[in-house]
């Protein structure tokens, strides 16, 4: 079976499954990417934005300029490097961020699933 992305809650009694990998902004995987920056610059649907945003800077890294290998959102740090060092660790786990799920047939704008495509197709 196909690892999947599941929705976190933080509500009593919801526990992670077995064979998941919470992937939210708090976790060494976590995306750099606000929904709030995405709303300042206006960039559309922000969700969707800041998923491509993750996309693109792990696929071009800094490349053109566009991104930093580091960002700093308080105290955390995200770096790129570390999260494509990590990437086979997600290799066949379910992941889960806050992030909504999609409708069915929907795409998925979380970096999770941008994740998921990720380290499952290297493994390809």
């Amino acid at each position: 079976m196909s690892p999947v992305r599941i929705q976190r809650r933080r509500t009593a009694g919801w526990r992670k499954p077995d064979n998941c990998v919470i992937v939210s902004r708090p976790s060494r995987f976590g995306n750099p990417f606000t929904i709030a920056a995405a709303v300042e610059a206006e960039m559309g649907d922000p969700r969707s934005a800041c998923a491509e945003n993750y996309r693109e800077w792990l696929r071009v890294g800094t490349a053109g300029g566009w991104y930093e290998q580091t960002y700093r959102i308080g105290k955390q740090v995200f770096d790129r490097r570390r999260v494509l060092a990590e990437l086979h660790t997600l290799r066949g786990k379910d992941l889960a961020c806050t992030c909504p799920l999609p409708e069915p047939g929907q795409p998925d704008h979380c970096h999770a699933a941008v994740l998921l495509k990720l380290a499952n197709e290297a493994a390809a």
